[in-house]
Formats: structure tokens, sequence, C-alpha cells
């Protein structure tokens, strides 16, 4: 049966009638068309569907959408403002810390959560935090480099 949910979704209110118990993966792709949001592996390991919800990285592969009602998300598309970056994706960029991309929306939102609970992440505990979004590219070095350098920013820091 199908119900109407609603939820913030990048700052916006959203509203749609659908199942419940559609993954919000689908959601987000097929209905809203952000498609930044990206399907990996299916079984939330790889990290390439991550958003914010209510500020905390979630894997949206493995949660209905009904998980979200009352909720705010963000996706890769709405952490920018406007024409600004955020500074994780701008730091991101800056040390070209992505290869072919796929990985990038879910590493840049696992950085976002994580610099909300910790603004000044040593390189380990970044190293740590990223552990679970799987990179093939292998521009880890530049990842962690990329975070490091957000955090310092966001404090209002030099950017190295």
């Amino acid at each position: 049966m199908e119900e109407t949910i609603r939820f913030k979704l990048n700052d916006r209110e959203a509203e749609l009638v659908t199942d419940p118990n559609q993954i919000l993966l689908w959601v987000l792709r097929n209905h809203f068309g952000l498609t930044g949001t990206k399907y990996g592996c299916g079984i939330g390991f790889c990290g390439a569907c991550t958003v914010l919800i209510d500020s905390e990285p979630v894997r949206s592969c493995m949660i209905p959408v009904s998980d979200v009602a009352g909720k705010n998300v963000v996706t890769i598309e709405g952490l920018s403002t406007g024409e600004k970056l955020h500074p994780v994706q701008q730091a991101f960029i800056d040390h070209d810390a992505l290869q072919c991309g796929f990985c990038t929306p879910g590493m840049v939102l696992t950085a976002v959560g994580m610099l909300g609970k910790n603004p000044s992440p040593t390189r380990e505990e970044i190293v740590n935090g990223l552990e679970d979004n799987l990179c093939r590219c292998g521009a880890h070095v530049r990842i962690v480099d990329a975070v490091k350098d957000a955090a310092e920013s966001m404090k209002g820091g030099n950017r190295k």
C-alpha cells in the first residue's frame, strides 16, 4: 500500500506517494533525479550511496524511504550553497582527490558528517572515519589530505 512520505531534501520540502518500503537510494535517483548518489554494492558495504540524514552519514541503499519521514536528507547535490562549493567539495578539487569520481559523493558526505562531530580530526581519525568507504582508484592519500585541509578551512584556518 502506498503512503505519502514528507521530508526535507536538500533544504526543500519534499513529498511523494510511494511504497514506504521503497529504498531511499532509488527514490533519490528515480523520483527526484538526484543521480549523484551512486548504486555500488546494494548491501551497505561500499559507501557510494552515502547521504546525510539529520547530519549523520547513512547508506541510502539500506533504508526504506519511510525512515526519512520528517527528517532532513542531504545529497551531494544539496551540499553546496548556490555556486559556492562546500569546503570538503572544494578541498577534493584542490587536492585532486578523485579519479573516476564514483566514490566521491559518498566520501565527501561521510567526511562532512565526520567533521560535524570532530572538527579537528587527526590524520589517523580521518583514515578510520573513511575506512568503510571504498575507493579503487588509489586516491586515498589525496582524499585524507583533502579532508584535513577542509577541516582547517571550516575552522577558518589557513589552507595548505
